[in-house]
C-alpha cells in the first residue's frame, strides 16, 4: 500500500482522500484549515476505511510523515496558488521526491513546472481528474502526463482509486509533460459543447413546444434508453426533475440563466485554433456562457426586439423525434472534433497520444462518459489516424441523423432560436462534405489585397498572382 502526501483538503481533495483510504492507502494531509482535515479523519473512522488519514500541521509535517521517495499530490487553484504550493514544498523536498498536481492547470504552464522542478532533480506528474466531487470519491477518470518514472510511482493506488469499466481502471498515463492536462482541456471543450447542446435541447422543448419541467425530464429520461445514454442527459434529467423544497415549483425554473466557467473551455479553444484544428461546437459553447453572462443586455435587447423563440409548430412528437436524432447528430460533431484536436496536437508536440486509450479513459468516472465511448475505442484501437465521422458505425449514425438535424434547423432558425451548438455542428458537416469549397474567393481577396498568391486547379504546387496585378 502506498502512503501519498495530498495538498488542498476541499471538496475534491477530501473527496480523493477518502477514496484513496478506502483503497487501503495512507493519505497525509494538509490544509488551511485543520477543521478540515479533521472531519475527513472522521469520516473515514465513521466508514471504517482501512487506509489512515493523517492530519498535519504544516508542510514540514507533511513532508516529515512520508516515506521516501515521497509523493505529494497538489489539489489547489492553477496558477498562482499552485506555483505557491510548490515553492513551499520545494525547500522540504528532497532528490527523487515527487509532486504530482492533479488540477486543471493549463497543460503549458505543466510543461514549464516539469522542466523547472526536473533541473532540481525532483519529478513532475499533471494529471487531469474528470467526474466531480462525487468521481473524486468513488472513482475519477484520470489522465497523466510526464515522465514514465513518475507515472511508474503513483500508477498503482491511482488505478486503485480510479472509476471502472467492466472492470480495467480508467486511469492512464499518456506521455511526457503537459500531454494529461491537454487531454483534460479538450475533455472539458468537448463537455461544454455536449452542455450547451443540452441546454438548446431544453429550450426549444420549453420555448418552443412549450413544454414544462417535468416533461423535459421526461424526454431526457427517455433518451438515456438509446444512443445518447450518458452521464450528462441523466443528470440533465434529473436537474429538469427536481422540485424546489422552499417553493414547491420546479428548482429549473428558479436557477438564474448566468452560466459560469473556469477557463479550460476558453483554453480548448485557443489551442485549437493555433492548431489549426476545428474546434467550433466548443467555441460555441464558450461563446453561449459568455452571451449568458450579459443578462441585463438581453433584457434589452428583448425589449427592443422581441422575445426570440416563436413556438416550433404543433407537431410535438415529429419535433421530439427531430430533436434526438439531432442531438445524436451533433455530439458526435463535437467528439469528432475533439479527438482530431488531440490527432493534431499530438503531432506538433511529438506525444504519440493514442486516441483509444484516451477513449478508453473516459468510458466510466468522468463527465462526458457516454455509450459512445466504449465504440469509438474500438475504432481507434482498429486505426488510430482514423477520422471517426468515416468509421462505419459513425458513419451510419451520421447518416441516418443528420437530417433530422438540418430539418430542425431550419425550423429553429426561421422560428428565431438559438442553437449556436446545434446549428455549429450542421455547418461543420456541411462544409466537410464539400469537396469544392468557396476558399477560393478567399484566396482570390486575399491575393487581390495583400499579393498573397495562391494555387491555380490547373498547375497546383506553383505559387501565383492574379492578373489584377498585371
Amino acid at each position: 500500500m502506498a502512503h501519498l502526501g495530498l495538498v488542498g483538503i476541499g471538496v475534491m481533495g477530501s473527496a480523493f482522500a477518502l477514496n484513496l483510504a478506502e483503497e487501503g492507502h495512507s493519505v497525509s494531509m494538509l490544509d488551511r484549515t485543520m477543521a478540515k482535515m479533521e472531519a475527513v479523519q472522521e469520516k473515514g473512522k465513521a466508514e471504517n476505511l482501512s487506509g489512515e488519514l493523517i492530519a498535519c500541521a504544516d508542510a514540514k509535517a507533511l513532508i516529515d510523515s512520508l516515506p521516501t521517495p515521497r509523493t505529494v499530490m497538489l489539489l489547489v487553484p492553477s496558477g498562482k496558488p499552485l506555483d505557491g504550493a510548490i515553492d513551499m514544498l520545494k525547500p522540504l523536498l528532497a532528490k527523487g521526491d515527487m509532486i504530482a498536481d492533479l488540477g486543471n492547470s493549463y497543460f503549458k504552464e505543466t510543461e514549464r513546472r516539469t522542466t523547472e522542478l526536473e533541473a532540481e532533480g525532483l519529478y513532475f506528474l499533471g494529471m487531469g481528474i474528470s467526474g466531480g466531487a462525487e468521481g473524486a470519491r468513488h472513482g475519477p477518470s484520470i489522465m497523466a502526463g510526464g515522465s514514465k518514472e513518475s507515472w511508474a510511482r503513483v500508477q498503482e493506488p491511482l488505478r486503485d482509486a480510479a472509476a471502472k469499466f467492466e472492470g480495467s481502471p480508467c486511469v492512464d498515463w499518456f506521455g511526457p509533460g503537459g500531454s494529461g492536462h491537454f487531454i483534460k482541456m479538450i475533455h472539458n471543450g468537448i463537455e461544454y459543447a455536449d452542455m450547451q447542446q443540452i441546454a438548446e435541447a431544453y429550450g426549444l422543448m420549453r420555448d418552443g413546444l412549450g413544454m414544462d419541467a417535468a416533461e423535459i425530464a421526461d424526454v431526457f429520461q427517455g433518451w438515456m434508453k438509446g444512443p445518447l445514454n450518458s452521464y450528462l442527459i441523466e443528470i440533465a434529467g434529473e436537474v429538469a426533475a427536481a422540485v424546489d423544497p422552499k417553493t414547491g415549483t420546479a428548482m429549473l425554473d428558479l436557477i438564474l440563466d448566468k452560466a459560469g466557467q473556469k477557463g479550460t473551455g476558453r483554453w480548448s479553444v485557443v489551442e485549437a485554433l493555433h492548431l489549426g484544428s476545428p474546434n467550433s461546437l466548443m467555441a460555441a459553447g464558450v461563446e453561449a456562457r459568455n452571451l449568458s453572462a450579459q443578462k441585463d443586455q438581453r433584457i434589452v435587447w428583448e425589449a427592443a426586439f422581441g422575445a426570440s423563440l416563436e413556438p416550433l409548430g404543433t407537431d410535438k412528437a415529429k419535433v421530439l423525434a427531430q430533436l434526438e436524432n439531432a442531438m445524436i447528430a451533433a455530439k458526435i460533431c463535437a467528439y469528432v472534433q475533439g479527438f482530431e484536436v488531440l490527432k493534431a496536437a499530438s503531432v506538433e508536440f511529438d506525444w504519440n497520444l493514442k486516441m483509444g486509450a484516451i477513449a478508453r479513459v473516459w468510458r466510466a468516472g468522468c463527465i462526458i462518459r457516454s455509450v459512445f465511448l466504449d465504440e469509438i475505442a474500438e475504432v481507434f484501437d482498429a486505426d488510430d489516424t482514423a477520422n471517426l465521422a468515416l468509421a462505419p458505425k459513425f458513419k451510419t449514425y451520421l447518416q441516418d441523423t443528420m437530417p433530422a438535424l438540418q430539418e430542425l434547423m431550419g425550423l429553429a432558425v426561421a422560428r428565431g432560436a438559438h442553437v449556436p451548438a446545434l446549428f455549429a455542428a450542421l455547418s461543420f458537416f456541411n462544409m466537410s462534405r464539400t469537396g469544392q469549397s468557396t476558399a477560393n474567393m478567399i484566396q482570390g481577396l486575399r491575393d487581390r489585397f495583400g499579393a498573397h498568391t495562391f494555387e491555380r486547379l490547373d498547375d497546383l504546387g506553383v505559387k501565383v498572382n492574379g492578373p489584377w496585378h498585371d
